[in-house]
């Protein structure tokens, strides 16, 4: 269960994040639609698990691994946003959310 400073600095840390992709890292984003569905923060505040969706689905591993490959970039710009609320900026690991993939596949086997 989170307390409410874990569940509020989560949704900042989302909000950051998203916005970090749209505008700071739209070389590698471009061409997909990237969205943060969820983060969740440890009770120290020095852990984020970013959870991210991607479509095309097809391209998300791909993409996924190139934000990795940037998540120093995406932590150094997060600290600069997040400074005058957090002494520390939490070390970021991103995931891929593969739950509109799922509903997708449901969707289409109940189609058929």
């Amino acid at each position: 269960m989170d307390s409410t400073r874990q569940q509020k600095i989560a949704r900042l840390i989302q909000r950051d994040i998203a916005e970090i992709l749209q505008k700071d890292l739209a070389d590698v984003t471009r061409g997909k639609l990237v969205t943060v569905t969820a983060a969740r923060v440890s009770p120290d505040l020095g852990y984020a698990k970013i959870y991210i969706s991607v479509f095309p689905f097809n391209e998300s591993q791909e993409l996924l691994n190139k934000i990795k490959e940037e998540g120093w970039l995406v932590r150094k710009i997060l600290g600069g946003r997040i400074r005058n609320q957090l002494k520390i900026v939490p070390e970021l690991e991103f995931f891929i959310d593969d739950s509109l993939e799922y509903i997708e596949n449901i969707d289409n086997l109940l189609h058929k």
